[in-house]
């Protein structure tokens, strides 16, 4: 078995894990986290990289990385200028690990470092599984110290998610993942902000591959302030379950329409029978658009299904793609 990479020393070129943490106004946060990750890599007996990706910060969070960068090699500094969110911070993150595997967590560590080991191990030990998520929300999972209010949020949005992925997985917004590396970096992506793990999630069981969700301790964080953003994260989960499942919407206004319909004709029946129905009430056209317009809503839930076939092969053409260049770079 390998033994931990030195700091000083040339194994950066055998990295076997990289964990990956976006970080945006995070000063605080740095030398703890730093520190916490090393006391949990310490046990790993593998060599390994952890880099930290500065969104743009407005404070002393590059510098305060970069001291701790320059100390140990182990520990990488990428990012930008300009804050864009936390989908590129991820992007810019993933594109550059070394690592055969790869573990994204939080800068605060709201998941404990232990559950990055977890993870790793999952992958290293199942050649099965593509990608591992955590999920605080699965049986065995739980949140610890998390504001009612926005636990609660969380969790009905995650329902919501989930069952527009078909109920599948407990946790679909989490950060706290794993991966193959050859497998996320085989996947188009595109989102800067959170609707990155919806986006990763959703390509990622488009293209067929093994996804396994394993329970974690979520907490409060300790330092730094939470980047939650209720408005803009439940707009963002909404427009998600719908372009996932279409039909959510299309079918429930289609059959709504045609319901409304089927009671406005069964009035205008009554009503023949009872000689009192004129063809020029406004009913009868009421009754009309009702019944067009649900079959209408109906037939555009079931082109969105097709387009949604459709995209499954774009991401097929992608993939292939982006192996093809890489193979190419080589």
């Amino acid at each position: 078995m390998n033994s931990p990479a030195a700091p000083g020393s040339d194994a950066a070129n055998d990295v076997v894990l990289s964990i990956v943490a976006p970080m945006y106004n995070e000063e605080e946060n740095v030398p703890r986290t730093v520190d916490l990750i090393k006391k949990e890599m310490a046990g790993l007996g593998r060599p390994w990289e952890f880099i930290m990706v500065d969104d743009g910060s407005a404070d002393g969070t590059r510098a305060a990385a970069l001291a701790q960068s320059q100390a140990d090699p182990r520990i990488r500094v990428v990012g930008y200028s300009r804050n864009a969110g936390r989908g590129k911070a991820l992007r810019t993150g993933i594109a550059a690990a070394r690592g055969a595997f790869i573990v994204t967590t939080d800068f605060d560590l709201s998941y404990e470092p232990s559950h990055i080991t977890r993870i790793f191990r999952e992958l290293e030990s199942n050649p099965e599984v593509d990608a591992v998520l955590g999920s605080a929300y699965m049986e065995g999972g739980q949140a610890v110290g998390i504001p009612w209010f926005r636990l609660f949020v969380s969790k009905m949005g995650n329902r919501i998610l989930s069952f527009a992925m078909g109920g599948r997985f407990k946790t679909i917004t989490c950060v706290l993942r794993g991966y193959r590396r050859e497998v996320i970096q085989s996947v188009e992506l595109e989102s800067n902000g959170k609707e990155i793990h919806l986006e990763i999630l959703s390509k990622l069981c488009a293209l067929g591959y093994n996804i396994k969700e394993i329970p974690a301790t979520l907490r409060a964080r300790k330092k730094g302030r939470s980047k939650f953003r209720f408005g803009t994260t439940s707009m963002t989960h909404l427009a998600f379950s719908l372009f996932e499942r279409p039909m959510i919407l299309f079918g429930l206004l289609g059959m709504l329409s045609l319901l409304l319909g089927f009671f406005v004709g069964l009035y205008l029946l009554s009503q023949y029978w009872q000689a009192r129905l004129h063809p020029e009430r406004p009913l009868m056209t009421v009754l009309v658009v009702l019944l067009l317009g649900g079959v209408q809503i109906l037939a555009f839930g079931f082109l969105a299904i097709q387009l949604l076939a459709l995209r499954k092969e774009i991401y097929i053409l992608q993939r292939e793609n982006k192996e093809i260049q890489a193979k190419l770079r080589k």
